[in-house]
């Protein structure tokens, strides 16, 4: 129910992910979210999309957004898919232990919840570990 796309910054990531979130708009069933850090994306994705600017909340680390993701779908269980662009930038870590914990907390609460995510981070794809590999 993950998938993630990791390259460094420049290579198309969010270009990417803009054409999947406009196109989940007219083929899921449901409501789509999508988490960013800024507003870059204010006026690529499709009116429908429910655009969260992450900056403007207290996500201090992984657990704050794991209670903040839970409290998206807790007032609105018809989200079918969540997009998070910029992973590491909206919660900065020093290596990767932390992100494939989330990473793997993320995959069971979508499968509980029928929730997809497609997720991207700025890095080199070769230094993912296998926790986040997997995901590719």
């Amino acid at each position: 129910m993950i998938r993630v796309i990791m390259g460094k910054k420049g290579t198309g990531k969010t270009k990417q992910m803009i054409d999947m979130i406009n196109e989940a708009v007219q083929s899921e069933h449901g409501n789509v979210v999508c988490i960013e850090k800024g507003k870059k994306l204010t006026f690529d994705i499709h009116y429908q999309i429910r655009l969260v600017e992450a900056g403007s909340y207290d996500i201090a680390n992984f657990t704050a957004l794991k209670g903040f993701i839970s409290g998206l779908y807790a007032g609105n269980y018809d989200i079918t898919h969540v997009f998070i662009d910029s992973l590491t930038k909206i919660v900065p870590t020093d290596g990767y232990v932390e992100t494939e914990d989330f990473l793997k907390w993320l995959n069971a609460f979508g499968e509980q919840h029928g929730i997809k995510f497609t997720i991207t981070i700025s890095d080199e794809p070769d230094l993912a570990p296998e926790g986040i590999r997997q995901y590719f």
